[in-house]
């Protein structure tokens, strides 16, 4: 898939190094270049390498599902996944991570966006290494509160800054200016750290409205709504990228549109949640307007997995519930948004999303030699959308170099961190006070 949607039959792609720098008929590309390794076969299919927009690294991959699903979303985040991730040293973030984007790696995704609850970005950041996947890293940034790592905003914005140092001259990994958003930062926090992502040509991020009580809580403060009074504070811009956003008014909706602001919509766990995408959400509108928007799957306590092209699917179907008037089928909407759409949305459309000459060679090899796949529909991308999951990727390129090959990740192995993972997860539970118990009882024979 290129800028212009284009779909290939019979093609092959040339990378040299982490370009792509040819594509043309698999006949001439393997007769004129001899000496070059063969990755695929005429069963598979070569899609973008898929953007994570929203995803939490660390703190809940180490107690992913045990968060009760009986309680309140804010419940679930203060009272479970703050204390966690308070508990958490630097080898906890370092594994919680690379498990994370091991498994990521494996449904496709070769960029993600940490959603900013890093204590230690240096032990996230060999994560990312040690699977071989791209993305942006954040830290911890609040100056309201009590929470872990809520510091002055002269603190927050020095922890900024060195997450930028620390990615400064790194090839995949960028550091963004993230804050923890919701009613837990000042008005000067944001002013200074828009103004820092724009000095530093680097993008902010922070969330915002997943839930109703949030307008409420802005709305008894200031007297307006959050995107509103944000935007009067002059924060937005091409370069921020709100987290959620489900709950817009539509003097919000339009401020988001002319502010060209982007918006991270992770929809498996507003559904968990309980956050009211299906009553109140807007996010189909607002693409259907012109809107930024691309996808995430949060966290392991509220979407639970990364399956990416599930994520999409439900989004189509959400785009089709909303009956809008749009130029294209919502499947492809969905496959834009993980792709080409998203890459858009975080400013990264010059560098990835789409396989064109002269991008990072990112790419996902999907079999579709499989039962599922047969037989064939004229529409691919309605079948991958609609038909097919992250079960069907064989091989994963990022950069250049194959990162997953036969479903496996190829730089490390993934099961040998199975036992660590567990006593940590005990360890973890232990220090935060938590007992999570399943619903239905087990019984040990």
């Amino acid at each position: 898939m290129d800028k212009d949607r284009q779909i290939l039959k019979n093609a092959a792609i040339k990378i040299v190094k982490d370009r792509i720098v040819e594509i043309g008929t698999k006949k001439k590309l393997i007769a004129s270049n001899p000496e070059a390794s063969v990755i695929g076969s005429e069963n598979f299919m070569v899609i973008p390498g898929l953007i994570n927009a929203h995803q939490h690294l660390t703190g809940d991959r180490l107690i992913q599902s045990c968060i009760p699903s009986s309680i309140k979303d804010t419940e679930a985040i203060f009272d479970w996944s703050v204390p966690i991730h308070a508990s958490h040293s630097p080898e906890d973030d370092e594994i919680s991570a690379t498990l994370s984007l091991a498994e990521s790696a494996r449904c496709g995704i070769t960029f993600t966006v940490e959603a900013g609850t890093v204590a230690f970005p240096e032990m996230v950041l060999k994560g990312f290494e040690t699977v071989g996947v791209g993305g942006s890293i954040g830290s911890w940034g609040w100056d309201i509160g009590d929470g872990p790592y809520a510091d002055s905003t002269d603190g927050v914005i020095e922890r900024q800054l060195q997450v930028i140092e620390l990615t400064k001259n790194h090839p995949s990994v960028k550091g963004w200016v993230t804050l923890v958003g919701h009613d837990l930062m000042s008005d000067d926090l944001l002013q200074r750290a828009s103004n820092l992502a724009r000095d530093n040509l680097t993008n902010l991020t922070f969330h915002l409205s997943p839930h109703a009580g949030e307008a409420s809580k802005y709305l008894e403060k200031t007297g307006m709504r959050p995107v509103s009074y944000i935007n009067e504070l002059g924060v937005l811009g091409s370069h921020v990228l709100i987290g959620h956003a489900v709950h817009l008014d539509n003097s919000e909706l339009e401020t988001l549109l002319h502010s060209n602001t982007a918006v991270a919509s992770s929809p498996w766990a507003y559904l968990k949640l309980g956050q009211g995408i299906t009553k109140f959400g807007r996010h189909p509108e607002f693409l259907s307007k012109g809107g930024r928007l691309c996808l995430g799957c949060d966290t392991e306590n509220a979407g639970d997995g990364k399956d990416l092209l599930l994520t999409a699917r439900l989004f189509a179907g959400l785009m089709q519930e909303a009956q809008l008037e749009i130029d294209k089928p919502t499947a492809h909407y969905a496959l834009e948004l993980i792709t080409i759409g998203g890459a858009e949305a975080l400013g990264l459309k010059e560098e990835i999303g789409s396989i064109e000459i002269g991008k990072r060679a990112d790419m996902v090899l999907i079999d579709t030699s499989g039962p599922s796949w047969q037989p064939l529909a004229p529409d691919p991308v309605m079948q991958l959308i609609w038909g097919a999951s992250s079960s069907d990727i064989d091989s994963v390129i990022v950069g250049g170099k194959l990162i997953v090959e036969g479903k496996k990740c190829k730089n490390f192995d993934e099961l040998g961190l199975t036992d660590e993972a567990k006593s940590r997860q005990k360890n973890l539970l232990k220090s935060a006070g938590l007992n999570p118990r399943s619903y239905w009882p087990i019984t040990t024979y």
